[in-house]
């Protein structure tokens, strides 16, 4: 059976199959229709593309350059992995024929490398450093695409949406975090249609899973970490076997736990956990008698904490704050904390970090990274971030006129005057601008 993600078939011309695919494209645009003989990978980013209203006739955008993308790369994690990225791939980017690149999470490229004609014939499409080549932006692409579908996936020539871009052939695979398992960028090759051939979608994927196994070498500690953000139930990964799916009550007595390391007293936690509602003591004993089940000796009491801190998700955040890395905490930053939970403990620490992270996202004023916070779960109706995402956008932007009418919506929706255009804003922000409701 014929591998999805391959461009090409076993024995397949390739020059035959770009007028296919060309034909295809043309007919996709023009009428909507899609061929029997494009792949099911490539139709449905086609119509992911079409459905965001997409121009195919639109070029990379540059969202970083000079200090403010030396700055961003040389903290992503990725930067960690750049020397066995260029080992691995290294006489690829050498030959005159192929670029490796690696972008981020959000398909923005942090480096693209090889032979200098190849680079210069690549700028022509904006296929540079610090240019945002996610799925949404750019249309069907490799990297792009790996991202959107988290997959190693081959785009050959007019697969891409984009018209720009269709002399190219591109192979890309997605990296990820070894311990929470969650994509933190892409590794790509890009040349012409002899990378459409398994050999190449093969060295990606080896490359990025090895790239992975670095990774996890080399993040040090005891592999014990807890996910806590953007989940109802923790996750407890002791870095052996699988990991531990807790409950409810069991994932907010150790996040507190975690949070307080110098411990809490039985009386304290139960405020932090119950509030004012009048709840037996030996209710919070059971419940901590069945977590040292699972936890051993690492639960101690009077007072009751961790023996050994838990690295948490929501530490990686926080951190990332502190260091006035608003990047890496915005791609850290999975979904609100134990969102369900009602333990008032819980309950300030997720605003707290809620609002923290807000705060430096607005004052950051980066539109690729406001960008990426309206277009979560979490972010979608955030009024002020629209708003600030409107207002650093120029009117020469093709996605100025969307962002407008978003935030319009937006205000009518809370109950804001809406502004007739040209005017300013209707007075300052209010509660409901500043959490969306």
């Amino acid at each position: 059976m014929h591998n999805p993600w391959l461009a090409l078939e076993a024995g397949a011309d390739p020059r035959s199959r770009a007028g296919e695919v060309r034909r295809a494209h043309e007919e996709f645009v023009s009428a909507g229709v899609i061929g029997h003989r494009v792949r099911s990978v490539v139709a449905d980013s086609w119509r992911r593309c079409a459905g965001a209203a997409l121009a195919p006739e639109s070029t990379a955008r540059v969202d970083l350059a000079g200090a403010d993308l030396d700055s961003f790369r040389s903290e992503h994690r990725l930067a960690r992995v750049m020397p066995l990225f260029r080992e691995l791939l290294g006489t690829v980017a050498e030959d005159g024929a192929h670029l490796l690149s690696v972008c981020d999470e959000h398909g923005r490229m942090l480096w693209v490398e090889g032979h200098p004609q190849v680079r210069r014939h690549a700028e022509q499409m904006n296929f540079v450093p610090g240019a945002r080549w996610a799925e949404g932006s750019i249309g069907t692409n490799a990297p792009g695409t790996a991202l959107a579908v988290d997959q190693p996936v081959q785009i050959f020539a007019a697969e891409h949406y984009c018209r720009p871009v269709q002399a190219w052939t591109c192979a890309a695979a997605p990296v990820h975090d070894p311990v929470t398992h969650r994509i933190i960028g892409a590794v790509d090759i890009t040349g012409g249609d002899h990378v459409a051939s398994p050999q190449s979608l093969a060295l990606v994927r080896a490359t990025a899973r090895a790239a992975e196994a670095h990774l996890a070498s080399t993040s040090g500690g005891t592999g014990t970490a807890l996910h806590v953000l953007g989940r109802d139930e923790a996750l407890l990964r002791t870095g052996a076997g699988e990991p531990h799916r807790l409950g409810r009550r069991h994932s907010e007595i150790l996040l507190l736990l975690t949070a307080h390391p110098d411990g809490l007293t039985g009386e304290r936690l139960a405020a932090e956990l119950y509030g004012d509602r009048d709840v037996n003591p030996v209710t919070l004993r059971a419940e901590l008698s069945r977590l040292r089940q699972l936890l051993g000796s690492r639960l101690a009491s009077r007072p009751y904490r961790l023996r050994q801190r838990l690295a948490t998700d929501y530490d990686t955040v926080t951190e990332a704050l502190g260091a006035g890395d608003v990047g890496t905490a915005l791609a850290a930053y999975h979904g609100p904390l134990l969102p369900l939970s009602e333990a008032p403990g819980v309950v300030r620490l997720r605003r707290l970090l809620e609002d923290r992270l807000r705060r430096r996202l607005l004052a950051r004023r980066d539109p690729s990274l406001l960008e990426a916070w309206v277009r979560s779960s979490w972010g979608e109706d955030d009024l002020q971030a629209w708003e600030a995402l409107a207002d650093v956008r120029t009117d020469a932007d093709p996605l100025h006129g969307s962002l407008a009418a978003r935030v319009r919506e937006l205000r009518a929706a809370y109950g804001i005057e809406v502004p007739a255009p040209g005017d300013g804003p209707a007075g300052p922000p209010t509660s409901a601008q500043r959490r969306g409701g």
